[in-house]
């Protein structure tokens, strides 16, 4: 983040614009809208500043600027088309700690000003940290038409209730719980109708009929998913604004966490290999004790929660508890992955069928049904097998599928970080080894691993996330 998002209350507060030009135009009658007090610094006005002028909206100093003209200000806007006289204002107030903003200069700002969805009192604003001021302004026009101007009646009633709310309610998080409920209901269908009166008085009767009493505690146990946000559920991303408390694992990705609501606690469960911050029955506990407190508790688990998520196990226990829960499917990491691979698990020529396991390694072996695995005609996806690769590759040759049969290990898959490495049971190892993957990793065995190069869509940006693919057949 390389700005703090903050909304400034000028109002009838002395602002300063430098400029006379279209430029300045828009920001004085930026300025005036919120209610501040403007003057003008520069030698001459257009049109719109005269005719401002004149109706007394603003006040005028027909010079150049000067450091005095920065006195008793409590904001500055820079819009002259003179890069030396744009940075002298910005040195002069940030010498004085005025914030100050240069148009189209982000390196002599201390704020930027953003596109703005105005649904007075509600606002919405939208930037690029002066990167790319068009693609905020493009964001904003479709913002300007998924938000009705209802909108402005719908937050300007909420705001007429509050403090009835606030005083009906001693436990904060049942007046959060009401609000959630009356916006996304029947109240905002009748202010959309313009039917405001009778919205209001809805909401009165909504707020008498509800009890003061300390909310009931939840369970929501979300998949997150492979590792992209984009991948998220709309079911997952609206519980994961509810929740009061977020456990989370190891595979949870610092992108899909970032998007829980802000001010939710929030509890690492870990579960990294050989340690594990929080053994699973403290989890368990865990996840009743806070439901019991009466919070809405988010247990957000990487891919599919059912899927070697052990996702069963804790809502076995909530279950016992009586504490109400819900599940909410993600994508699983073998379909995720192995899509942005561009490795399809089944296909009509190549594989019929398809098997998940797990590869966890275990004093130097791993207790899976090694003839049952190979089989022709059929693929296999290994979960966490990354350290028992040399001995998954090893069994699955020694119970009879052939040392050339494709496999791939795909890390971080679905994600920017991505690194795909391709080769056979009996080179992948190796191959591995000399990438330096680091979990998570998705290991994929059999013949349709060899649709991987011709179907390979999903290209990282980073430079460095495509350096690690092998051919399958490194030789050619």
């Amino acid at each position: 983040m390389d700005f703090l998002p903050v909304f400034l209350n000028v109002k009838n507060k002395a602002c300063l614009v430098v400029g006379g030009g279209e430029v300045a135009t828009r920001k004085v009658m930026l300025l005036l809208q919120a209610g501040a007090q403007v003057s003008v610094v520069s030698p001459k006005l257009d049109i719109v500043l005269n005719e401002y002028l004149a109706r007394g909206k603003i006040k005028h100093c027909a010079e150049y600027f000067q450091p005095g003209h920065l006195q008793n200000r409590v904001l500055v806007i820079a819009a002259t088309n003179d890069r030396t006289t744009n940075q002298q204002i910005s040195e002069a107030a940030q010498q004085r700690q005025i914030p100050v903003n240069v148009v189209d200069n982000p390196d002599l700002c201390t704020f930027i000003l953003p596109s703005i969805v105005d649904r007075s009192p509600l606002l919405i604003a939208v930037s690029s940290g002066g990167q790319s001021p068009v693609l905020a302004r493009l964001l904003r026009a479709q913002l300007e038409a998924m938000i009705p101007a209802a909108y402005a009646r719908l937050a300007a009633i909420a705001g007429k209730f509050r403090q009835h709310v606030r005083q009906h309610f001693t436990h904060p998080e049942k007046r959060r719980i009401f609000w959630e409920k009356a916006l996304q209901g029947r109240l905002t269908e009748m202010v959309l109708a313009g039917k405001d009166q009778a919205a209001q008085a809805y909401l009165l009767q909504s707020l008498q009929q509800e009890k003061d009493e300390p909310p009931q505690g939840e369970v929501y146990l979300v998949g997150a998913g492979p590792g992209n946000p984009d991948l998220l559920t709309f079911r997952a991303m609206r519980l994961m604004q509810q929740a009061d408390v977020v456990v989370y694992d190891r595979l949870v990705s610092p992108a899909i966490l970032d998007m829980v609501r802000r001010d939710a606690t929030r509890i690492y469960a870990g579960k990294e290999r050989n340690r594990h911050t929080l053994e699973q029955e403290s989890i368990n506990q865990l996840l009743v004790r806070l439901a019991q407190e009466g919070k809405r508790v988010l247990r957000l688990k990487g891919g599919d929660p059912f899927i070697f998520g052990r996702g069963g196990e804790e809502i076995e226990t909530l279950a016992a508890h009586n504490i109400p829960f819900q599940v909410v499917p993600g994508i699983t990491a073998a379909s995720g992955v192995a899509s942005y691979a561009g490795i399809p698990l089944t296909h009509r020529d190549y594989a019929q069928s398809c098997i998940f396991v797990t590869g966890h390694l275990k004093n130097n072996s791993i207790d899976l049904d090694w003839p049952s695995l190979a089989r022709p005609n059929q693929t296999i996806v290994i979960y966490m097998g990354l350290l028992g690769l040399p001995v998954l590759c090893q069994q699955l040759i020694a119970h009879g599928l052939p040392d050339t049969t494709p496999a791939a290990i795909i890390q971080q898959g679905t994600t920017q970080k991505q690194k795909t490495v391709v080769g056979t049971l009996q080179t992948l190892p190796g191959l591995t080894a000399a990438a330096n993957l680091t979990p998570p990793t998705l290991i994929i065995v059999g013949e349709v691993v060899k649709l991987h190069q011709t179907l390979a869509w999903f290209q990282p940006s980073e430079e460095t996330s495509r350096a690690d693919i092998i051919p399958l057949n490194p030789e050619t």
